[in-house]
């Protein structure tokens, strides 16, 4: 039977997915059990408490293992500059430990959570087709959300991102997870080993964390409606999205495991099918009678307007498509169990 190496196994992603391995898989499940993730609850059954970044105990836990599925990661777009080293050490340095231990044992497979954030603003086309690089978007303050062509100040319509697109993080998570990406690709070109870095778009589904900082959108939503609030909706709610259930992103590890691609290969774990915040907010309002999400044209700064990927090449590579559709997804969600266990503020170094 295949070994699989799971880490951040205690985690939203991480636990769907060691659901998702155990029948057909040798797991070995560890996780570092943050405070900032987990809160006081340092204990999970089945898991291991080990940390990436400790090179003695994965060369413990990698004996016989076959691949290495990597989920353990600091999450969220950050508050402030302040999480940034959190970021670098438990995403990038761990990540580092973790190569250099697989290479030490020699595993050669690694599957990689990367996210969508990588591509930073997304890609947008003008009326004519053309694929143009967006400017800042200077008239937030005015309501002016959209981006707009630096040269012409027409209005962009968005387009598929595609896993060649650029890729030009902008937060200090997004930064982290392409400097993933790039440890695996320099350790996958110096070892002969291979890596399916999976791009996950906006993950949701049951047992997300609840309302923090660094939960996602859903999951906020879900808060307010729970406190008998309309859900906060920020720019105008047209903002262009693609909302992925977590038990397709689990299909997706499983798939990536069994297909055992060579070399480097990033794949998009998306819906395929587009919805926008405004429409997110609506169905989860609208599937518990909750009140009307409220479009308060608030803004981040460093918020992108439109990021919707391309599901083909995870099609066409691995065979997946997603099994449910965001409309379906989000209805359930309204209703489902969040986390127990809420994290106890910023992620610690």
């Amino acid at each position: 039977m295949t070994r699989v190496l799971l880490t951040g196994a205690a985690g939203f992603i991480g636990g769907h997915i060691l659901e998702a391995l155990t029948p057909e898989y040798d797991v070995v499940a560890i996780d570092a059990m943050l405070a900032s993730a987990h809160g006081s609850d340092g204990s999970r059954d089945g898991i291991a408490h080990a940390d990436v970044r400790d090179h003695a105990a994965l060369i413990e836990l990698l004996a016989g293992v076959d691949v290495v599925c990597h989920q353990a990661a600091v999450v969220g777009a950050g508050v402030n500059a302040a999480d940034a080293p959190a970021y670098a050490s438990h995403n990038d340095f761990g990540t580092a430990v973790l190569l250099s231990a697989m290479a030490e044992v020699g595993c050669r497979r690694l599957v990689l959570a990367s996210s969508m954030v990588v591509y930073g603003e997304g890609k947008y086309r003008n009326a004519s087709g053309q694929i143009v690089a967006p400017g800042p978007r200077t008239g937030l303050q005015d309501g002016q959300f959209d981006n707009t062509d630096p040269s012409t100040g027409e209005i962009l319509d968005w387009a598929l991102v595609e896993e060649d697109s650029p890729l030009r993080p902008r937060s200090t998570y997004a930064a982290s997870k392409l400097a993933q990406e790039n440890y695996a690709l320099a350790w996958s070109l110096a070892t002969g080993g291979s890596v399916t870095a999976l791009r996950y778009h906006n993950v949701y589904g049951p047992h997300m964390p609840r309302n923090t900082p660094y939960s996602g959108v859903a999951a906020m939503f879900r808060s307010s409606l729970e406190a008998g609030q309309p859900p906060q909706v920020y720019e105008d709610g047209r903002q262009a999205r693609d909302f992925v259930h977590v038990t397709d992103i689990a299909a997706a590890n499983v798939l990536s495991i069994a297909a055992d691609l060579p070399g480097f290969t990033a794949l998009n774990v998306s819906s395929g099918q587009p919805i926008t915040i405004g429409e997110v907010a609506r169905t989860l309002s609208d599937a518990v009678e909750g009140p009307a999400p409220a479009i308060t044209g608030k803004y981040r700064s460093g918020d992108v307007r439109h990021i919707v990927a391309s599901p083909e090449l995870a099609r066409d590579t691995i065979g997946f498509s997603a099994a449910i559709s965001p409309a379906d997804g989000l209805r359930e969600f309204a209703t489902a169990p969040l986390r127990d266990a809420e994290g106890t503020g910023a992620p610690s170094v």
